[in-house]
């Protein structure tokens, strides 16, 4: 390699290790607690992926994507799901415009031109209109009218839901559900916390968030991303803890048999392996170890396994089979 390429990317490393806990600091200025799920987010987009947050309302979802917006100096978009929203309401559509040329159609970019895009309750949605992120999610682009167009780079879709039993919700075709690197789950905050959340939110204005880093920065910790070396075994154990979760893999383990009808596929064993790079990197190691991946085990396959009727009846959650999961495989890396 390249000594300018290698002075380039050790100043990466030593910008996100000085950044990180100013990074933190100025998150618990507004946000109270939740430390796993702020990583869990943090880690999707210095992996460049994207992440669903799932919980039920008034738990500061919202809040806390414009707050990491506003930490990272990145532009913010919000999209509020409803049932009326149309895909051209994301994308943005062509209009008639009056010119020196005279008429011609101009294309309007929709809400989907920014840098974070937060997808408030996804799921309040038709699956129709949800679908109009996929494109954009993929490719980093949108069509309208037969013209591509380029979306800002560094682009993320951190989409909130509800829980799909709520009432008017629609539950995200698994396509689209596979593209999300992370579901991340916010669940209710502890006494203390919560009575900090209270007292913080009652008795003052809200608190500014300075930018710590910029769109260049988060860029580059990609690249870095992608450099940080692991091992052909570690790789390998991600692969079989993705296909022990599914029903008709040789040697699947009987509960898998019982209670899954779909399971995790070969983008789930990649977001482990670069979930699990990003995580390393962003702890300060220099490889990653079998407990990254273990660690994000549940993030990545909570939006990926299906569950049948037979789990439900039994009172299985997702969370105890991907526990069995990893307690099924030999921990030998």
């Amino acid at each position: 390699m390249e000594p300018t390429k290698i002075a380039s990317e050790q100043a990466a490393f030593e910008s996100l290790q000085a950044g990180r806990q100013r990074l933190e600091t100025e998150l618990a200025k507004v946000i109270v607690g939740q430390r796993d799920v702020i990583e869990q987010i943090l880690l999707t987009l210095i992996s460049g992926g994207h992440c669903l947050i799932t919980g039920a309302p008034g738990l500061a979802k919202t809040l806390l994507v414009k707050t990491i917006a506003g930490a990272f100096s990145l532009q913010f978009q919000r999209i509020q799901f409803t049932p009326d929203l149309m895909p051209a309401d994301i994308t943005g559509t062509e209009i008639l415009t009056e010119t020196d040329q005279g008429r011609k159609l101009t294309f309007v970019r929709g809400p989907i031109f920014g840098n974070i895009i937060l997808a408030d309750e996804i799921n309040r949605t038709p699956p129709k209109t949800q679908a109009a992120l996929l494109e954009a999610m993929q490719e980093h682009q949108v069509t309208a009218a037969g013209i591509r167009h380029a979306l800002s780079e560094p682009f993320f879709v951190l989409a909130t839901q509800n829980p799909v039993e709520m009432e008017g919700t629609y539950p995200l075709p698994e396509a689209q559900l596979d593209r999300f690197l992370f579901n991340v789950m916010i669940d209710y905050l502890p006494e203390n916390d919560e009575v900090a959340v209270v007292q913080q939110t009652t008795s003052r204005a809200a608190t500014a968030v300075n930018g710590i880093f910029t769109g260049e920065d988060v860029i580059k910790f990609q690249e870095l991303v992608r450099r940080v070396p692991v091992a052909e075994a570690v790789v390998r154990y991600a692969v079989k803890l993705a296909a022990s979760s599914r029903p008709k893999t040789p040697g699947a383990p009987d509960f898998v048999k019982n209670w899954i009808n779909w399971g995790a596929g070969t983008r789930a064993a990649q977001a482990l392996v670069i979930g699990a790079k990003a995580r390393a990197l962003w702890r300060g190691a220099t490889h990653v170890t079998g407990d990254d991946i273990r660690a994000l085990a549940a993030p990545v396959f909570r939006h990926r396994i299906l569950l049948n009727y037979r789990a439900e009846a039994d009172g299985v959650s997702v969370e105890q089979v991907i526990q069995k999961l990893i307690d099924a495989l030999p921990k030998n890396v």
